[in-house]
């Protein structure tokens, strides 16, 4: 995790959210993109090359990846570079997508379903690094760190409100130990779905052709 002492590298400039297109949801779903975008929102600018060395990649694929993300607004160059040297940032803090927003594109909804599940395994793999890592930090922080579940019986629109709720309280703690030396960054992990994949609203006798998990 990063020190508080270390400068927030997002600090220069604004948070911003990028609605993703079918085009955007496409680029991005790619393996070596998605770690690109992510290690520039988690670590702030950096060149190809570095990039390159921190994933275990080569230059000359981590240049043009990063001009794709760029041409659909996720990545920006800085300006800061020196000769041919690019600088990256990430553009955005967030992105999103409307699940049914591509519907008559199946191409897009393949690229979505490969991100969504890309996203549970990059959860699976960070978690799985902080329990090998676990013991090593003190117990108030391991008393904290952890994952629960728990379910609610809600309506689409009622589990929206609680979504933006739940948001709105993730933006007040945002920057809330900043200056404090006892603070780290502190992922947050979310996650919602039926819990009954098979109970399908508005199908016979309430049931779908669906398999139940074993």
């Amino acid at each position: 995790m990063t020190p508080p002492d270390r400068p927030d590298p997002q600090d220069d400039r604004p948070a911003r959210h990028l609605a993703l297109t079918a085009e955007a949801v496409k680029v991005l779903a790619h393996p070596l993109r998605s770690r690109l975008l992510g290690a520039l929102r988690r670590d702030g600018p950096a060149s190809a090359t570095a990039l390159a060395a921190t994933l275990t990649s080569n230059t000359g694929a981590t240049s043009y990846h990063l001009r794709r993300l760029e041409g659909v607004g996720l990545v920006e160059d800085t300006g800061e570079g020196r000769g041919k040297e690019r600088i990256w940032r990430a553009s955005t803090e967030a992105h999103s997508w409307e699940n049914t927003a591509f519907d008559d594109d199946e191409d897009a909804r393949t690229a979505v379903d490969w991100l969504v599940r890309d996203y549970h395994r990059q959860f699976d793999d960070h978690y799985s690094r902080w329990l090998d890592a676990a013991d090593a930090w003190p117990d108030a922080w391991r008393d904290v760190s952890g994952m629960s579940d728990t379910w609610v019986e809600v309506t689409p629109e009622q589990a929206e409100a609680m979504d933006a709720e739940i948001a709105a309280v993730l933006r007040r703690y945002a920057s809330a130990g900043r200056g404090d030396t006892a603070a780290r960054r502190v992922q947050v992990w979310r996650f919602a779905f039926p819990l009954d994949p098979s109970d399908v609203p508005d199908a016979p006798d309430g049931r779908h052709d669906l398999e139940e998990p074993r």
